[in-house]
């Protein structure tokens, strides 16, 4: 049995695409030699690790993964939603007019990465739960919020099916908001909120569109640190589990109680879900041996069925454009651990 593997998404970008970023637009035809070497380079070094399936590195995602999308929109403006990493804070736009509409669709990203790529590329996409939060809290004039959300799904969907159909080997929705969503409203109304929305969103796939569909959840990742590795994951992941997508990509590597985390998860994954565990901390400089992978995928073997379990990296290694705080060279090193340990694990449990 080979266990299959995949990435989350992002890739240090090289610094001197950082440093021309941050003296330019980053629509400035100019950058584009450095846009393609970079996804260039991303793409080779990926498949020298071994990865079966590789991203683009989020190279041309500007400036991060949350609002790449809107990014220079005329309708937005500063002062948005605050997230609050440790230490620091990242502030999002806020939209200030209608109708909200997507700048730029992630297959952008996918066409460049698949013109290099000699195996299957996934993208990464952003949850409308995640972009709900653009919306004001009181109201746009002329702009409801009632239109608001039927002009996100809509983009959503759209977004998911260009992917789809230019043959993404999955399109994974990004929902770090889910596990700040307890921290921010203990009660849980807010995290039910954004899983009704997603849901909605899901409704729009078919059972077998569904299938090439995932959700990735983590605790946050920037500049070493994190946003909501406090919040207890029995309170996301019942909730999480609830959403209808085929495929769920899980931190667990950087969690300080593995084995309780992989119990909430049995008891509530369903038959046709397959749980890909995070096996590898981004935010930890340490590289982890393939022998340690290995082990992390022993253990959750036992809790996790063999036909629905993967392996993946708790999170994008540079979801911030600007975040150098891992190098190129140590991500990757990171991946070809992930790929050559689930390697081993799949041999191990191939001749029990």
């Amino acid at each position: 049995m080979t266990i299959p593997t995949e990435p989350i998404g992002s890739i240090p970008r090289p610094r001197e695409l950082i440093e021309a970023l941050a003296n330019g637009s980053h629509m400035d035809p100019k950058l584009d030699p450095l846009y393609e070497i970079a996804i260039r380079d991303t793409v080779e070094r990926f498949e020298a690790t071994g990865s079966p399936v590789i991203t683009d590195g989020e190279q041309r995602k500007y400036h991060n993964f949350w609002t790449y999308c809107v990014e220079g929109a005329s309708n937005m403006a500063p002062g948005g939603f605050t997230i609050p990493f440790e230490g620091h804070s990242r502030r999002m736009p806020q939209l200030v007019s209608g109708p909200f509409k997507y700048r730029v669709y992630a297959d952008r990203y996918l066409d460049t990465a698949q013109r290099y790529a000699q195996v299957p590329v996934k993208q990464a996409v952003i949850s409308p739960s995640a972009l709900s939060l653009l919306y004001p809290a009181t109201e746009i004039p002329g702009y409801s919020r009632e239109e608001f959300i039927d002009d996100l799904l809509s983009e959503h969907e759209t977004e998911i099916r260009r992917c789809l159909d230019k043959s993404a080997h999955k399109v994974q929705i990004d929902f770090t908001e889910g596990r700040l969503a307890i921290k921010l409203d203990p009660t849980g109304k807010l995290l039910n909120s954004f899983i009704d929305l997603n849901n909605l969103a899901l409704s729009r796939f078919t059972s077998a569109e569904l299938m090439r569909i995932g959700v990735h959840t983590c605790p946050g990742s920037d500049r070493d640190s994190t946003h909501s590795a406090d919040v207890d994951y029995a309170e996301l992941l019942p909730s999480l589990f609830q959403l209808k997508a085929g495929n769920f990509y899980i931190a667990l590597a950087g969690e300080q109680d593995y084995v309780r985390v992989l119990k909430i998860i049995r008891a509530h994954m369903k038959p046709d879900q397959r749980i890909f565990i995070g096996v590898i901390a981004p935010i930890n400089p340490r590289v982890e041996s393939p022998e340690e992978v290995r082990d992390r995928i022993l253990e959750a073997a036992k809790y996790i069925p063999l036909e629905q379990l993967g392996t993946t990296d708790d999170c994008g290694f540079a979801p911030f454009c600007d975040d150098t705080s891992t190098s190129r060279d140590t991500a990757f090193a990171k991946i070809e651990a992930r790929v050559h340990g689930t390697a081993l694990a799949s041999r191990v449990l191939a001749d029990k």
